[in-house]
């Protein structure tokens, strides 16, 4: 496996590569899920690449970029035992050069959600991605469902740049209970891991309702919110049930959705969604 650091070395290994190229762009800290697109891109494609970059511009200025967990020796060490040929890791230095002022901003479908807490966070995914499409070139891009709405505007972006680049959207991997795995876990104390699972259980209670025939979307949120009411550790942020690819919210009765949530528990943020088709 070749790790690189900046955009010479990258450049002259990516050439060698055999094609196509899948390539799965990280923050590190790697869990399941993240392995989990890896081995899809192996499966699907002949060379794989992985980034691994914190970016800080997709960070707000009281959010934890700073306490984000970071392992990159565990990480190498995960991705080499999947295969992977090729691992970046550039630097702020590298990604964002003094006197960067050029930025990628997708319009409509990153106003709501995350993007309504979230001032400026797509801005720096958006541009961060870029940056990693342009430097890697691959065939095919890997991101989870897990980060719905990420996933949404990076299909957005690409159709829209035109970029020649498939865009595979994942599964969500989950733990036994039912969590969705996250970097972010680990800073869960025991009780506040207990009451983490409220948000699968909501969701999946939204789900079997809709599967029975409840397709009301404003019964759809209830049932989600209910379920969260019962965990005090759980502070709601939002329940959006949304067209899955404008993530406009759906009034009525619905067909296809988005239903996703994002709370705090103790001083943790998570998301979390489930698709209802």
């Amino acid at each position: 496996m070749n790790v690189v650091e900046n955009l010479a070395e990258l450049r002259l290994a990516r050439s060698g590569l055999s094609l196509p190229v899948g390539f799965v762009p990280t923050m590190g800290f790697l869990h399941e899920g993240h392995l989990s697109l890896v081995r899809q891109a192996r499966h699907d494609c002949v060379s794989v690449v992985v980034s691994i970059y914190v970016n800080p511009t997709q960070f707000g200025p009281n959010e934890d970029f700073t306490k984000y967990p970071r392992d990159l020796k565990r990480d190498l060490e995960l991705l080499r035992s999947e295969g992977v040929d090729l691992v970046w890791t550039p630097s702020d230095k590298i990604m964002y050069p003094t006197g960067y002022q050029t930025w990628v901003v997708v319009e409509e479908v990153t106003k709501p959600l995350e993007g309504e807490i979230r001032a400026g966070h797509f801005r720096g995914v958006t541009t961060v991605v870029t940056k990693l499409f342009n430097a890697v070139q691959p065939h095919k891009a890997y991101f989870g469902q897990k980060d719905a709405q990420q996933a949404a505007v990076i299909r957005r972006m690409t159709r829209d740049l035109d970029f020649p680049i498939e865009i595979v959207v994942c599964p969500t991997m989950r733990e036994v209970d039912g969590l969705a795995m996250s970097s972010r876990n680990i800073y869960l104390n025991p009780k506040e891991r207990v009451a983490a699972i409220t948000l699968s259980r909501g969701l999946f209670a939204a789900k079997e309702a809709f599967d029975a025939g409840e397709q009301v979307a404003s019964h759809l949120r209830r049932v989600v919110l209910d379920t969260l009411a019962t965990e005090p550790l759980v502070k709601v942020q939002y329940v959006s049930c949304a067209h899955p690819d404008t993530l406009q919210e759906l009034k009525g009765p619905v067909k296809r959705a988005l239903l996703s949530l994002a709370v705090t528990v103790g001083k943790t943020r998570l998301i979390d969604n489930v698709i209802l088709s």
